[in-house]
């Protein structure tokens, strides 16, 4: 699968993350294709982390914060107002 990594699917990329996986487990590399294998299992896991971080800022709910107190006021006092009248 040679898409370039902004066109594959999330599980396109973990499914090609697990083939790495798999490939370093079975032990049949050279050191040269162990080094590769790391690098690319690396570019498909962020691919698989970017894609799950955007998912969860689509649906994520953040509550709104609660409007401003207004100050107290005695009954027929307007707030914030002081009496100047001498």
């Amino acid at each position: 699968m040679n898409l370039p990594a902004e066109e594959l699917s999330y599980e396109q990329a973990l499914e090609l993350f697990d083939a790495r996986l798999r490939a370093l487990e079975e032990g049949n590399l050279t050191l040269e294709q162990a080094i590769e294998a790391v690098a690319e299992g690396r570019r498909y896991l962020k691919i698989c982390e970017a894609k799950l971080d955007a998912a969860r800022r689509k649906i994520e709910v953040r509550p709104e914060p609660p409007p401003p107190a207004l100050p107290e006021s005695e009954p027929g006092e307007l707030p914030g107002i002081e009496d100047r009248l001498l």
